[in-house]
């Protein structure tokens, strides 16, 4: 199974930005389609932005797009997700992990083991 761990994440003001990172502790990283998701408090868990294997193909979120950016690089295992313009609906706990497919319109599956994830606050 594919362990991560995400890091990143903070108190930052509305219009603020942060740039979270995941590091993926498997040798065949590159193997890999990945995602970040998002559990703002009372709702549910949701895919807001995943990755391809070349780091080519992205996918977001309509709720994120043109705010977030993700990236990966896989000589380091790790994941990113720059976040700018961040609103108070931003407000979550953030984890990252495979998926199982990416194209620009949709991202689908989850993971099967989840790391602790990385809270981000955004106070307007």
């Amino acid at each position: 199974q594919v362990q991560v761990a995400e890091s990143g994440g903070g108190l930052v003001q509305a219009g603020g930005s942060l740039r979270l990172s995941c590091t993926v502790s498997e040798s065949t990283f590159d193997d890999h389609l990945m995602g970040w998701f998002r559990q703002a408090p009372g709702k549910e868990r949701e895919g807001i932005s995943c990755i391809d294997w070349s780091g080519r193909i992205t996918y977001y979120a309509g709720s994120v797009k043109g705010r977030f950016t993700i990236s990966r690089d896989n000589a380091k295992n790790a994941l990113y997700l720059q976040m700018n313009s961040l609103k108070p609906e931003d407000t979550g706990m953030y984890y990252c992990g495979t998926v199982l497919t990416v194209s620009s319109r949709v991202c689908s599956g989850s993971p099967t083991n989840w790391g602790q994830g990385t809270q981000v606050i955004v106070s307007s």
